[in-house]
């Protein structure tokens, strides 16, 4: 699923290029995510009701992302793809911790009912990945990566263009 979305949302970026005119070659960055407890799909909370729910279920156990990630080549036709993994290991909380961290960070339209660029991080016990980039949904490490494959190096200016 996480493979399709990602590489459906580059195409469809493609095509409104396209529709729009646009007739100078791009690489286009897209990434999707999803958050998995024990093999269910996680959604986002959206009510705060449904944000304690998620954090009760996640107290003491383990939250893996799963974020795909695709750079599509306009010039050659051309995608490349990747899932990077990204585990959270959250520790035993208790309901006041939950519902005083939810009142304060208002988390309901994250994946997973946290933010982990705030004190989301004060509810786990551990992070366990490659990409800590790839816990918010952009995984920088394999993009640097995708980039320089396809002849462009984020940090050498001379390398940017297609």
């Amino acid at each position: 699923m996480v493979k399709r979305l990602t590489i459906e949302k580059a195409q469809a970026v493609h095509v409104e290029r396209k529709a729009r005119g646009r007739s100078d070659p791009a690489l286009i960055i897209t990434s999707d995510q999803v958050a998995t407890l024990e093999s269910h799909i996680l959604g986002k909370p959206h009510s705060t009701e449904n944000a304690i729910k998620q954090l009760t279920q996640f107290s003491g156990k383990k939250v893996s992302f799963l974020t795909g990630l695709c750079l599509f080549d306009e010039k050659s036709q051309s995608h490349q793809y990747e899932l990077s993994e990204y585990h959270v290991y959250f520790r035993a909380l208790s309901q006041d911790e939950i519902t005083q961290y939810i009142a304060i960070e208002q988390p309901l339209d994250c994946a997973g009912s946290f933010k982990c660029e705030g004190l989301g991080v004060c509810l786990f016990e551990r992070m366990e990945g490659n990409d800590p980039n790839s816990l918010i949904g952009l995984p920088l490490i394999l993009l640097s990566s995708f980039l320089r494959n396809a002849g462009v190096n984020p940090i050498d200016r001379s390398t940017n263009s297609l």
